[in-house]
């Protein structure tokens, strides 16, 4: 194909609603208001690639305060696929992005096992794999200490968000934890918030989205809500395989893999508290 025919331009939120549209048809099953947070979170953060004026491919390259990007939503649509199309609209993605960003800022992706040879050439290092695990909701006696996050904690949550995420994101947290349908969980000792968790419906079933704990038996605890709250479908949750903990918590609950990605950094990775980290918060936009 003559890549002059085609153009590589930003997408407005019609663009972003129509590639959420094919991860649905992909099988990626988003939630039905992942696209409003999205566009929330960075309106200047798609690109999409066309042909004749037709959204042929697109991709994230989200931008927290110029501080961190991060890239997702990378899809071409099945019958450009193989062409050189869609490493063109990644190359752009990256470069457009390393130019939104402060210098020396490090970009993070989530990238699958088939992809990660492709992203090593631009430049990015695997950080930490992640697994993602599935189990159906079960009823469970929720923890005292636990209850819903109100307006009064997210200065709290946004705060416990940073420390595990690295980087301040409360224009993607806070619709994120918002979000209708989403529900959500803090436990707390006295005043002192000890972690968090989500669980956001998606087109099917729900998932964790994220779950941040100081330490294992705060993060079953949470877990344990999770479930409870998800009863009657499957609750899914991608855990990073460097923190033994998390790995140990699914294999207790009998949750069954799925399939894994890997955490990807182009530049410095951020130095986080993966022990911490029992279940990540999304891989589309980190």
């Amino acid at each position: 194909m003559n890549m002059e025919e085609l153009e590589i331009k930003q997408l407005d939120y019609a663009g972003l609603k129509e590639l959420m549209q094919w991860t649905e048809e992909e099988g990626w099953n988003p939630g039905p208001h992942d696209a409003e947070v999205f566009w929330a979170t960075d309106p200047q953060g798609f690109m999409g690639i066309y042909k004749d004026e037709e959204l042929i491919g697109g991709g994230s390259i989200v931008s927290y305060n110029g501080d961190f990007g991060f890239m997702g939503l990378f899809l071409v649509k099945p019958e450009y696929r193989s062409k050189g199309i869609g490493s063109s609209l990644w190359f752009k993605r990256r470069n457009t992005l390393l130019s939104r960003l402060k210098e020396g800022a490090t970009i993070g992706m989530d990238g699958v096992v088939a992809m990660q040879p492709f992203y090593a050439k631009g430049g990015f290092t695997i950080a930490f794999r992640d697994e993602r695990y599935s189990k159906a909701g079960e009823e469970h006696i929720v923890n005292e200490h636990i209850t819903s996050i109100q307006e009064e904690d997210m200065d709290a949550v946004l705060a416990y968000d940073k420390q595990c995420f690295g980087f301040d994101r409360p224009q993607f947290m806070r619709p994120w934890l918002q979000m209708p349908g989403t529900k959500t969980f803090k436990y707390m000792v006295g005043d002192e918030l000890k972690g968090f968790a989500a669980v956001r419906r998606l087109q099917k079933d729900y998932k964790v989205c994220p779950l941040f704990a100081d330490d294992a038996m705060v993060a079953e605890e949470l877990y344990k809500a999770c479930l409870n709250s998800s009863t009657g479908a499957q609750l899914i949750m991608d855990i990073p395989v460097t923190n033994a903990q998390a790995v140990e918590l699914v294999n207790k609950y009998n949750a069954e893999y799925i399939f894994e990605c890997a955490r990807m950094y182009y530049g410095t990775p951020p130095n986080l508290p993966i022990d911490k980290i029992f279940g990540i918060t999304t891989f589309e936009l980190g």
